[in-house]
């Protein structure tokens, strides 16, 4: 017996709504998976240093990466950037939403996840996060961040980097270097977030009085509020 077409249309919309609500849900998920990886590295003794993180221009964390693939392999995660507003001086403003690729470096299939962060330190940096995708090491100058209480003993590479990369992995946090990651925006996790298709540059650029932040978005930019409030005016 062939069913109505109203009532496929409707088994249709509504399998549409399902799907729709279950991406919503991961990538709050997504979203809070960064905060507590903020919120662990800031409760670390050892952490990243807060004069640097008052320097840096956005913070970039991917959370539960792990190798996917046999041999030289790759790695494969997704995360959130954000940037401070006003020229890099004001206050943190809402996340988009990245993907991460490559060489597999330091990690085993099916062994233990790292959590990376990334420090954006100038406007060359940014200009990469409103590419597509980009190579660390290759489009953006690159350099295993200092850890500590300050960033007095960094080295003249991780002084002058675009990004800074930092590792945590089973408990244990360490600047590590990324060189051959790829980064790219995600657009769709973008959409599913704020409700509407939305680029990277209208969230960590040019960032509307009026959009309309998610809950889950609002704890992840807390959190760096806490950390590292604005800077203040030379």
């Amino acid at each position: 017996m062939k069913r109505p077409a109203s009532a496929m249309g409707i088994a249709a919309l509504a399998l549409g709504a399902a799907v729709a609500a279950s991406a919503q849900v991961r990538e709050t998920q997504r979203l809070a998976a960064c905060r507590s990886v903020l919120e662990a590295i800031a409760n670390m003794p050892e952490g990243i240093p807060r004069d640097l993180l008052a320097r840096a221009q956005c913070v970039a964390v991917v959370p539960g990466v792990k190798k996917i693939a046999l041999g030289v392999g790759g790695r494969y995660g997704k995360g959130a950037v954000t940037c401070r507003k006003d020229g890099g001086r004001g206050p943190w403003g809402p996340p988009a939403m990245i993907e991460l690729g490559g060489p597999s470096i330091g990690l085993q299939i099916g062994g233990q996840s790292a959590d990376y962060v990334f420090l954006v330190m100038n406007p060359k940096g940014i200009d990469h996060l409103l590419r597509s995708k980009f190579t660390l090491g290759a489009d953006a100058s690159v350099a295993a961040g200092p850890k500590g209480r300050n960033a007095e003993v960094a080295t003249d590479l991780q002084l002058h980097a675009e990004i800074l990369t930092y590792s945590r992995t089973r408990g244990l946090f360490a600047g590590v270097s990324l060189e051959g990651a790829i980064v790219k925006q995600d657009r769709n996790a973008n959409e599913q977030v704020y409700g509407e298709a939305v680029e990277a540059r209208d969230l960590l650029i040019f960032i509307k009085a009026d959009r309309r932040v998610p809950a889950a978005a609002r704890e992840l930019v807390d959190v760096l509020r806490e950390l590292s409030p604005p800077r203040p005016e030379p």
